[in-house]
């Protein structure tokens, strides 16, 4: 979301007051377990970024740790319309044409230094249905949940799709695996309940996204690059030692 890159929180790696858990699990593998929790939105490219950051990072680091990430829900437009507006006119109507076209030059930048190719065309609104079904996903194992949110973002921000699309939400489930998707997107309904307890616990207290929480205990936003993430995999470890 392009309006976004001026408002999301980029802060120094810190511990958060009051840590849950600061007790390391270890996996199946022998190697510590570096658990994290990310708080996203399925329209904020920055939370795109730091997904293939954060990955960059797990990869670098996959001889030390194992991992396990899990997403969230956040709202960065809670009253957007569920039957999508134009990305292009949304966003020159909200920041103006001159803001837009730099925060539009600036992330295609950041894309294809990805590898990716930004695409600003298509529609734009709702987030409900997608965290419905990525929350959907979490139950039926983490790496699914992941590949879900990974084939949304490219859905959304490479292809030009609008993630408020029922057959969108359904061909991205089918893809990936996930079971009783088309029954969840049938009921308007159905998993609402959860998603909000899922914000409250775990977005309530931030402001932007992407949000990082890391054994329970470190927090990290924006998308920031791999090695600050390392680091933080570092600390954590030692920590828990």
């Amino acid at each position: 979301m392009p309006g976004r890159l001026l408002s999301v929180r980029i802060p120094s790696l810190a511990k958060l007051g009051a840590p849950r858990c600061a007790k390391f699990m270890a996996s199946d593998t022998g190697k510590k377990l570096i658990q994290i929790d990310v708080s996203s939105d399925t329209v904020c490219p920055w939370c795109f970024v730091g997904k293939k950051n954060l990955e960059k990072a797990m990869e670098q680091s996959k001889d030390k740790f194992d991992f396990e990430v899990r997403w969230h829900p956040f709202f960065l437009n809670p009253d957007a319309p569920k039957e999508g507006v134009r990305k292009t006119d949304f966003f020159r109507a909200k920041f103006g044409p001159v803001q837009y076209e730099r925060a539009i030059s600036r992330m295609t930048e950041i894309f294809r230094g990805l590898g990716l190719e930004y695409d600003m065309s298509g529609l734009t609104g709702n987030t409900m249905d997608s965290h419905r079904l990525i929350t959907l996903a979490g139950h039926q194992g983490y790496d699914k949940q992941n590949a879900l949110v990974e084939e949304l973002f490219l859905n959304y921000f490479c292809q030009g799709k609008y993630i408020g699309d029922k057959q969108v939400l359904l061909d991205a489930a089918r893809k990936v695996g996930i079971e009783g998707a088309e029954e969840l997107l049938e009921d308007p309904s159905k998993g609402v309940d959860e998603v909000q307890e899922e914000l409250k616990k775990y977005s309530s207290g931030i402001s932007g996204v992407p949000h990082f929480v890391i054994n329970n205990k470190y927090q990290l936003s924006g998308g920031q690059p791999p090695n600050v993430f390392m680091r933080a995999f570092e600390m954590a470890a030692k920590d828990g030692a």
